[in-house]
């Protein structure tokens, strides 16, 4: 998917069977006619992990840069954004406002210089409110969660 008049639109969610526990991520993405979906999951994760792992997933699928409509979820993941958390914690060395260090921070790392390259409109989405899209990123992530066999989340750190 590439730059152009129409933006592409990105839906997202990640799912844990408890939390932590085995998770999963999926992401729609669609632009005119085109619509794309990937998932994948890991056997012991927690629910913000894959919320971000779902963005970077979807970012990561992009060949340049674009205008972006990002659908979530996730308030954990808008707040850091809208509010301005992510750029304090850059700021702080990677240290909350509580002098604590920042959960999740290899994610937020591989995830910075993705939402740099682009133009984003962040966009809420209340989870299980009959949102076509949420509803199938929802149902993807659950069922990669629930998928025996899925490989280690290297960066969770219980």
């Amino acid at each position: 998917m590439t730059d152009s008049p129409t933006p592409v639109t990105i839906h997202t969610d990640g799912s844990c069977l408890g939390n932590p526990g085995p998770g999963g991520w999926a992401c729609v993405l669609t632009m005119g006619d085109t619509r794309k979906e990937f998932s994948g999951g890991y056997r012991l994760t927690t629910n913000n992990r894959m919320e971000l792992m779902a963005v970077i997933e979807a970012l990561s699928r992009l060949t340049r840069p674009c205008a972006v409509v990002l659908h979530s979820d996730s308030q954990y993941f808008l707040h850091a954004l809208t509010k301005g958390w992510l750029r304090n914690w850059k700021r702080n060395g990677w240290q909350t406002a509580a002098k604590k260090p920042v959960k999740n921070r290899d994610l937020w790392l591989l995830l910075d210089p993705l939402l740099a390259a682009h133009r984003i409109d962040y966009r809420w989405v209340k989870g299980h409110s009959g949102d076509r899209e949420n509803e199938r990123c929802d149902l993807l992530a659950r069922r990669e969660a629930a998928t025996p066999g899925q490989p280690e989340d290297s960066g969770f750190e219980p």
